[in-house]
This record gives structure tokens, sequence and C-alpha cells, in this order.
């Protein structure tokens, strides 16, 4: 007993500490120098992203490079993938700042009373903006992280993320880029708009900056566009001979070291009035419990943004995990991500997840483990500490410019569209949905009504599954539909249905519905006369056999009239029933079916052979139904009693001859 239980608390420390596994036999020859080589490289990207992403999240820029310091140290520890990068990203950073300018406007800070939306900076009161703001960005980061940690993660309620469908993932992110990329033109053109949060945020900022568009800072402006075309030329020129280069030129670092020594050197904000990214302060903040009294305004926002940054962390560790041959926890990378955020917020930090860029960066130079990650927030860390002041001229202008080149490769999702067109209109809409909604929404309400809208297609598809017989492909044993492959030949006198779903109370009637129109199931009431049954003993209705013939009738679509031999002879009808079926049929061709002892069914027709009376014929001799529950992965109460009326009435009411003659056989394998 004491060693099982040694070795249990030995599996949970290990699960929930995963350096403890990998770290031990750390190959040091072999992997070091990769891993020294891409945590420079990645490190010297983070730093100009966390000045910039500080910017969408709405608090002073030094609070990014806190970001990019202490949850990249964290994940060290308890992140269970050696590739992601973690810190900043875009789309989580603008949520925040969606949800700190809605709870701490501008209009709550100014200094006269009378100040309107496009009221300039030197009215408001910045100083006390932005320490409120960063008290909200703190208290919503540590609950995103006691959601992670404690919601999704110890409860295990990480599945949530599988409605976050790629599509929804795709045409969310394109959503937010749309977002990031207009908050950005205030930036770039150097105007003085407000910042709007909600529904319809993203037209209310683009007019705005269209109505100040005539105050546009010229010189703001070339420097942002000649930034943006260097970085879209180095990031081709990346791409383009990937295999040739050694390291990815770091074209960000350039710009703003550039940038910078430009801005110091003319004095662009004194001269020019650049806004440039000022005060950084040097070293770092000491640690503070975060406001938890601003909480209970921040929960829903707080769930979402859980969601969405699990979503985006755990999609790049598969692939990085699939391509590398390892596996990754769901449940710990939740708490793993939920740590990073919640003690991280005690370090003045705002919510990261990883970054698609920085981990393509620390993966393609060399990195095989998380200690390039390490290194990557050892160099971050240098900045703060020693040499943050460097980068106080550095221009908002090409902050805002690194922001929107990096959103390229998102703008690329649109590519989806013709795609999904061809393979599948269900996840084009879900994929519009997600974007449209997000878009005039907001990345919230667009990511709940996305979801919403996932659900319903799960139901929907559910509801309306394909159907089809199965037939044999020949020399293989394999089993298609005999409609999509010529090669696919049924078994004589053997019916194989396939429904693609499982079977409840939404497609129960459906299920029935559509095997009685894939087997022709009413036709086989012909094939259930037995020898020495009469119709006078079993059918004493009249009305039952009108009844049969006018499910031929819509069955076969044409007007056959048609008597019964058993053995030969002709069963003793009643007068009434022969009148009431000849009434129903007047004008139509005549089929005669001669049922043997021993099952087999012959016809005759007065007038020429037509094609429905060969495959009446045909269905005639089916003999036994199989019921394919391959694809089948419940059933509840309502679907049960579909099939069992399936098994024991055969659409009709219970008669002692079904089971000799119409086998129902149920397949689960």
């Amino acid at each position: 007993p004491k060693q099982c239980s040694s070795e249990k608390i030995k599996s949970a420390a290990l699960s929930f500490l995963p350096i403890l596994t990998w770290l031990p036999s750390y190959p040091i020859k072999e992997y070091l120098f990769g891993d020294i080589v891409s945590g420079l490289s990645t490190g010297v990207m983070q730093l100009p992203q966390g000045l910039a992403y500080a910017m969408l999240a709405a608090v002073p820029p030094v609070y990014g490079l806190y970001a990019s310091f202490y949850p990249v140290v964290l994940y060290t520890f308890f992140g269970t993938s050696k590739h992601v990068s973690i810190g900043t990203f875009a789309v989580i950073s603008l949520m925040i700042g969606g949800v700190v300018v809605r709870e701490a406007p501008d209009s709550m800070f100014m200094l006269q009373a009378n100040g309107t939306n496009s009221s300039v900076p030197s009215l408001i009161d910045t100083e006390a903006r932005d320490a409120r703001r960063v008290h909200l960005a703190v208290a919503l980061t540590s609950l995103v992280g006691i959601n992670q940690v404690l919601l999704l993660g110890l409860l295990r309620f990480g599945f949530v993320a599988i409605y976050l469908t790629e599509p929804l993932v795709r045409g969310f992110t394109t959503a937010a880029s749309v977002h990031v990329f207009v908050s950005q033109l205030k930036y770039l053109f150097c105007v003085k708009t407000r910042r709007f949060s909600g529904p319809l945020s993203v037209v209310y900022s683009l007019i705005a900056v269209l109505k100040d568009i005539t105050s546009t800072n010229i010189t703001a402006l070339i420097l942002g566009l000649t930034c943006i075309v260097f970085l879209y030329g180095v990031k081709d020129v990346n791409e383009r001979f990937k295999a040739k280069l050694p390291l990815p030129i770091p074209g960000e670092i350039i710009v703003v070291i550039v940038s910078t020594g430009v801005s110091y050197g003319m004095s662009l904000f004194e001269n020019y009035q650049v806004d440039i990214v000022g005060t950084i302060p040097s070293g770092l903040l000491l640690p503070a419990a975060p406001d938890f009294s601003v909480l209970p305004n921040l929960v829903t926002d707080s769930i979402a943004i859980a969601i969405v940054g699990f979503s985006m962390d755990i999609s790049l560790a598969k692939i990085f995990a699939l391509k590398y041959g390892y596996s990754v926890d769901g449940n710990q990378e939740l708490i793993a991500l939920g740590l990073c955020n919640f003690i991280g917020s005690f370090f003045h930090t705002f919510a990261v997840t990883c970054s698609m860029s920085r981990s393509l960066v620390q993966e393609s130079t060399g990195g095989k483990t998380q200690i390039a990650g390490f290194l990557a927030s050892l160099v971050v860390l240098l900045v703060v500490v020693a040499i943050g002041f460097i980068f106080q001229p550095l221009p908002q202008t090409v902050l805002a410019a690194i922001i929107m080149v990096n959103l390229v490769g998102m703008f690329k999702q649109m590519r989806d569209i013709p795609l999904l067109w061809k393979t599948s209109k269900l996840e084009l809409a879900i994929w519009l949905v997600a974007f449209v909604s997000s878009v005039l929404l907001g990345l919230d309400y667009g990511l709940l009504v996305s979801i919403g809208f996932a659900i319903v297609t799960v139901i929907y598809r559910t509801q309306s599954p394909k159907s089809m017989i199965l037939g044999h492909i020949p020399n293989t044993g394999m089993y298609c539909d005999v409609d999509e492959y010529q090669e696919s030949i049924e078994c004589t006198g053997i019916k194989i249905f396939h429904l693609n779903a499982s079977i409840y109370f939404a497609n129960s009637d459906l299920y029935i519905n559509t095997l009685k129109q894939k087997v022709r199931y009413d036709v086989l009431y012909l094939t259930l006369v037995i020898n020495g049954i009469s119709f006078e003993r079993n059918f004493p209705q009249a009305q039952y056999p009108k009844q049969v013939a006018l499910s031929l009738r819509r069955g076969l679509r044409c007007r056959l009239s048609f008597c019964v031999r058993v053995n030969g002879r002709s069963p003793s009808v009643p007068q009434s029933m022969e009148k009431g079926m000849a009434h129903e049929l007047v004008g139509g061709s005549q089929v005669l079916l001669d049922v043997q002892g021993n099952g087999q069914v012959t016809e005759s027709q007065t007038e020429s052979d037509s094609e429905e009376t060969h495959f009446l014929r045909t269905l005639c001799a089916v003999h036994s139904i199989i019921l394919d529950f391959t694809p089948v992965n419940f059933i509840d109460s309502v679907g049960a009693k579909a099939i069992k009326s399936v098994s024991c009435h055969a659409f009709m009411r219970r008669k002692p001859y079904l089971a000799a003659h119409v086998h129902h056989l149920h397949n689960y394998c």
C-alpha cells in the first residue's frame, strides 16, 4: 500500500510539474545550442510585440514586457508543449482592452465637465486613467486564471473547447484581426480619437478616424508606412529563403532600434508632435494582490478570454506535438495557462496565451524544449531591468506597423471561404457566422453567437444525417454506398441500411422514414404471405388490402393492381376486397405475384415488362435487413423504441409470420 501510495504521489507530481519529467534527462550536447539560439531569437521578437500588444490591452507599454517575462517562466515549469511561445497575443490583448475601456472610458477622467467623445488627450487625466485600467486588466487576468485552473482544468471542463471548431476559430480570429487593424489606424495616422468597445465598435472607430483624417500627422504616417513596407518585405524574404537562412531576419527589432534612434535624433515628439511610447520605468514592480472588488463585473468576459486563450494554446500545441511525435495533456495545459495568468496577475501582467508567429520562430530556429522560452524571458528581463529607458522615444506608429504586419497571416484565413464552399457549406456557414457576428457585435458577443451556432449545426447534422444502402466491393472486406460506388454490389436478398448518426429523439422519426424509403419496406408486405395462410384469416377487414395497394402505389410511384398466389393457388379473397382494390387502381398495369413455398417470387404482367415491375420483383426477394450501427454512439429511449418498432412491427401490426420471412439483424461492430 505504501509503495502504491508513493507511486501515485510521484505520478501526480510529474503530471503537475512536467519539467521534472524531461529536465533530468535533458541532452545538453544535442539540445542546448539550438535552445540558446532559439531563445535569443524569440526574446528579440518578444520585445516589440510586448510593447505593441500592451497598446491593444489599453495599458502602458511596460506592462507588455511584464507579460512577456513572468508567464513565460511559469510555463517552463508547468507546460507540456515543447515548442509554443507563451506571452502576449493580439486577440487576447484586444479582448482585454475592450473590457478595460468599457469599465474605464476616457469620459470618466475628463478634466473638464463638458468634454466630448473626440476630446483631445490634454483634457484627460491620463495618469489616473492608465492606473485604473491597469487595475482592471490585472484583476481580469486573475479571474481568467481562476477560470482556467479551477473551472476548466481541475473540474475537467476543458471539453467545452471542442465546440470551438477550426472554422469557428479561424473565422473568429479573422474578425479579431479586423478589430485590431481598425484599432491601430489612429496610431498610424496619429489622430486623436477615443477608443470604442461593444457592438459596432469597429464601425464607430472607423468613422471616428475618417472624421479626423484631415488632422493626420504626415511625419507619423510616412514613418509608419515605411515600417510596414520594410516589415512585410522582411517577412516575405524569411518565408521565401527559409531553407537557406540560418536564422530569420529579425525585422521587428531592427525597426524598433532604427526608429527609436531616428526619433531620438530628430526629436520627433518635440518637433513633429509624433506620439511616442513615453516613460518606461526601470526594474520590476513589487508584487501586489489584484483588486478583487471589481471581479463581479468581469465574470462573463473572463470566461470568454479563458476559453479563447486555451483554444489558441491547445490547437498550436497539438500541431507541434503531432509533428515531433510527443503528446500534450489538454487539462495540464489549462492548468499551466491558468497558473501563468493567475500568478502573473500578482506581478502586474495581463492575460497571455501562445503566439503563432513567435512559436514558429522558436521552432524553426532550433528550439527543442521550453529552455528556449526561458532564455527568451531572460532577454526581456534584461531590457526591463537595465535598458528599458532606451525605448522611450519609440514612436507609437512603429508599434502600430508591427501589429498590422503581424495580422497578415490572419487575413490570409479569408482564403478558407472558397475552399469551404467546395468542401462543406455547413462549415462555411460556421466560418461566416463567426466572422460577421464577431465583427459587428464585438468579440465577446460574437464568440457566444458563434458557439451557439456551432452547437445548432451539431444538432442539425444529427437530425439530418446521410443514409445509404451498403453493398460489397468484390475481393475486399469493404462495404460502400451503392449509389456512389459502381463497384459496390448488394448482397442477394439482403439490404444493409446505414445511417451516419446516433439515434435519439430528434432523428428517430427520420430514421424510420429513411429506412422505409431506402429499402422500400412497404412493398415487402407482398413477401409476407406464406404457404397455407389465406387473406380471409389474416386480413379480415376489406380495407386493409386497400391500404397495402395504396402503399404499393406510393412506393413504386406507379399505378399497379395485383393479386397474390400461394403455391400457384389463389387464396380466397372476399369480393368486397377485390372491388376495393380494383376501384383504387383503375387504369393501372396488372402484376401477378406468385409466392412459392420456398420463398421464391415470380411475376407476370399482362402488358409489357416495365422497370417498375422488375424492381418490384427484386424487392420481393428480400428476406433480411441489416441495420448497421457502426456510426451509432448512443441511443436514447425514444430511439430505442423506434428500433424496437422496426424489429417487432416491421411497419405493420404484430404478425406471427414476420420473424419467419423478414429478419432484422443489428450490426454493432
